[in-house]
């Protein structure tokens, strides 16, 4: 058996792609996009006819209406090609505002629905901001699922479980790469590796957490940079993974034990926590991974929101 069936025994494997042409080949049960990979589709010509296809049929409409259809556009075309879900984002320009965060989630499932999709195969994707887990909050007591991304501290776990949050995307790779930047020289890689690796341990303590106070909200680990990362994770609830990881996963019969246990979770001496705003906001602001990576994140994540724009004008 591959490393890719063995990980589907103990977690649900998440294709993390905008091209929906590469997810059939590994068989993942659901899909997440982002504004970075749908910018990144829709430059190759294979896909640059849904970007036209969308711009000619609803020309003269807003720019923020002509991204939700385009987005939608892809969504659809994944979900032909999986079973599960697909998560799809709010503009990140709106992570700091609820009431803009909730207006665009509803319109991107009235959108969905007008295709015919039903709402428990889309996952809302927003940043794990203050504003952004309120605006999760309230819909999801709408009956509209969340994933929320750019999750880097513990805190931000914290107050998505509270929120009843359905599904949270914590960032391996970009809180290794934070660790490793700020050791410089005093890196060693292979103290930092697989089970040892600072995003790895991240998304354990949140699992952990999660499991041993019943908080029924997903764990989905996300952003990888090497097979090590997705394997010292399996028994994850869910993986996102690149089609390059797992290519590499598929192409390998090392073996593959479970490394998280829900059951062992359970019996682990935790304390548990609870934050407001106040308490939130100086919990992220102590922790500099966390907030360092965030604003980071959600600036790239606009970088690429207003590149998509300049095509949809252009065409």
């Amino acid at each position: 058996m591959n490393q890719l069936n063995a990980l589907k025994q103990f977690t649900t494997v998440v294709a993390d792609t905008g091209d929906f042409k590469q997810i059939e080949a590994f068989t993942p049960t659901d899909a997440t996009t982002n504004p970075s990979l749908i910018l990144k589709a829709v430059q190759k010509p294979e896909y640059r006819s849904l970007l036209d296809d969308t711009v000619s049929k609803y020309r003269g409409r807003a720019l923020d209406e002509l991204t939700d259809r385009l987005l939608v556009r892809f969504g659809c075309e994944i979900l032909s090609l999986i079973p599960g879900r697909v998560s799809t984002e709010v503009d990140a320009r709106l992570s700091f505002d609820t009431s803009a965060t909730v207006n665009r989630a509803e319109r991107l499932i009235e959108l969905y629905q007008a295709q015919g999709i039903h709402i428990d195969r889309v996952l809302i994707k927003v940043a794990a901001t203050w504003e952004g887990i309120q605006a999760a909050a309230e819909l999801e007591r709408k009956g509209i699922h969340t994933n929320l991304t750019l999750l880097f501290a513990f805190c931000q776990a914290v107050a998505c479980g509270e929120a009843k949050v359905q599904l949270i995307s914590p960032f391996v790779g970009r809180i290794y790469d934070w660790y490793k930047k700020s050791a410089g020289a005093a890196w060693v890689e292979a103290d930092n590796a697989d089970a040892n690796d600072p995003g790895v341990k991240s998304v354990a303590q949140i699992f952990n957490y999660y499991k041993k106070f019943g908080i029924p909200t997903e764990v989905m680990g996300a952003s990888f940079r090497n097979v090590g990362q997705i394997t010292a994770l399996a028994g994850c609830d869910l993986l996102t993974i690149s089609p390059d990881l797992l290519a590499q996963l598929a192409s390998s019969r090392a073996p593959l034990a479970k490394a998280l246990d829900a059951q062992q979770a359970a019996t682990l001496d935790l304390q548990r926590q609870t934050f407001d705003e106040v308490t939130f906001r100086f919990a992220l602001n102590q922790d500099a991974v966390g907030t360092e990576k965030l604003a980071e994140g959600i600036r790239a994540f606009c970088v690429d929101a207003g590149k998509l724009d300049q095509m949809l004008l252009a065409a």
